[in-house]
């Protein structure tokens, strides 16, 4: 049987706690979690978080396709392929909410709401802000094009490399199969990526994609007037690349694609797109996880069979915590672009690569298994230079190969650490014991995020060190927020006193 196919076996003893709730409660619908995906947990077991990729069930299905002697056992941190994943809203300003949608004069309410949907279909009412402002961050990626010069050529793996005709993929929108090829512009670099406007099983969207890039391109990168011409509901660039796509036009499709390429190059050339940029204070967080999925899509996802691998029984098992539930975290931990974050155990790095470009952080990652590690500086590589294409500068990145017990780099950075991440759920008590020593040398008031507490009611145990050097704030969180289960659960916040 699958590895994804089995229910948990793993139990918990029940900690009698005060327990806070850490996020709102969630609305009657319930998440999904994303059928399959799990990156392995890491060095040590630690569930990564992920983003939504739109190969992500290719991904699920290519790693149900084999089985290995470890599927068949069980073990609490698989994903659970039932469920999709949630997604954390980009800002809590009403800017973010979708438009709603038109109603006709004959429809129920559309006197009454006449001036709400309006309202919320003008461009100006859907800017997308930061969820989180940092006055001390600097937005601006170095090596913004700033209009003059040459095109310089980035090292990005293009959608064409992962999803084309060669990919066995088929033409869409009535195109003829010498028709498919465009090129998508991108508001930091004079470089364009290259697409097919293809559809392949598990494979990536490229209209859609495209389409998804010229909606934040213009609802977080421009002003609302010079938004209006992309945005516009009834003839804006973006409504024509909708109405195209939805009646199979591709020559629509491509026109509207052509004028929004030459609309941005304008901008990009008079500063405007520079000058925006440097009005930001923060990276809203739907435009972060679209660009991290773009780079899980075209680096993990083709690979993802090479995750299929991990011990039972050992440290080392799959799980993921989701998009949301470390925003969440770093809400909570109030991590900012001033400070350090660890993760202990980061697997493919997507944890490591979301504090850096959310919160424009120094972020470290420290992983041992080394398939896990080949994927991350894929990961690493390609999100440079996708942060240059979107002209975000990012916080400084650094992976580590290795047991986090030894590495003496990550073990200097975790003398300076802000916010230390370490899912401890499924760790055996002696790692756990041996984590409390290392704690020993964080600083007062470092953040230690674990989905189990290190302080143990027992007050003979053997690591009952950790209950003099950490106050322990017990929380839940809701369903949805990781991948091994869409029921909700526990963590901890400890504080190093």
């Amino acid at each position: 049987m699958s590895i994804f196919n089995q229910k948990s076996k793993f139990k918990i003893k029940t900690e009698v706690r005060k327990v806070k709730q850490a996020v709102a409660p969630t609305p009657p619908k319930k998440p999904a979690v994303a059928a399959g995906r799990s990156a392995p947990s890491s060095a040590h077991g630690t569930p990564r978080a992920s983003p939504v990729p739109s190969s992500l069930q290719a991904a699920a299905r290519r790693l149900q396709s084999g089985s290995s002697p470890e599927s068949k056992s069980s073990s609490y941190l698989k994903p659970n392929p039932s469920q999709k994943r949630a997604r954390a809203p980009a800002s809590r300003s009403p800017a973010t909410a979708s438009p709603a949608p038109v109603l006709s004069d004959s429809e129920p309410g559309s006197d009454d709401d006449d001036d709400d949907w309006r309202e919320r279909l003008d461009p100006s009412k859907r800017r997308k802000l930061a969820h989180t402002e940092d006055p001390h961050r600097r937005l601006r990626h170095p090596r913004l094009w700033s209009g003059q010069g040459d095109e310089e050529k980035l090292g990005i793996v293009h959608a064409v490399d992962v999803a084309s005709l060669g990919d066995r993929c088929q033409p869409v929108m009535k195109l003829g199969r010498d028709e498919v090829a465009v090129r998508l512009r991108y508001p930091g670099a004079k470089y364009t990526e290259r697409y097919e406007l293809v559809w392949g099983k598990d494979k990536i969207d490229g209209a859609l994609d495209i389409m998804k890039v010229v909606k934040l391109v213009a609802s977080t990168y421009l002003t609302d007037a010079e938004a209006k011409p992309f945005l516009d509901q009834n003839n804006g660039i973006y409504r024509r690349l909708e109405k195209s796509k939805n009646t199979n036009d591709g020559k629509g499709f491509k026109a509207a694609l052509a004028e929004y390429n030459d609309q941005l190059l304008a901008l990009q050339r008079k500063g405007a797109i520079a000058r925006n940029i440097d009005a930001m204070l923060g990276v809203p967080r739907e435009l972060v996880e679209f660009i991290l999925d773009q780079v899980y899509d075209r680096t993990v996802a083709p690979k993802v069979e090479l995750l299929a691998k991990y011990e039972n029984g050992t440290d080392n098992v799959y799980g993921e915590l989701l998009h949301p539930f470390i925003s969440n975290i770093f809400d909570r931990t109030k991590l900012t672009s001033d400070m350090v974050f660890v993760d202990l155990g980061s697997g493919v790095g997507n944890v490591t690569l979301q504090a850096a470009l959310e919160r424009g952080c120094e972020s470290w990652g420290c992983e041992m298994m080394e398939n896990a590690c080949n994927l991350a500086e894929e990961q690493k590589k390609e999100f440079a230079a996708r942060c240059r294409l979107w002209g975000v500068a990012p916080g400084k990145v650094y992976l580590e190969r290795g047991d986090f017990r030894k590495s003496e780099r990550t073990l200097a950075a975790l003398k300076r650490a802000d916010v230390v991440l370490v899912n401890n759920q499924a760790f055996t008590s002696q790692l756990n014991d041996h984590l409390v020593n290392m704690f020993l040398d964080l600083k007062i008031g470092c953040k230690i995020v674990s989905l189990k507490t290190f302080v143990h009611d027992n007050k003979n145990a053997e690591n009952d060190v950790a209950t003099s050097i950490l106050d322990v704030e017990d929380l839940t969180y809701p369903e949805g927020y990781v991948s091994w289960t869409g029921a909700p659960g526990t963590f901890c916040i400890s504080t190093r006193k």
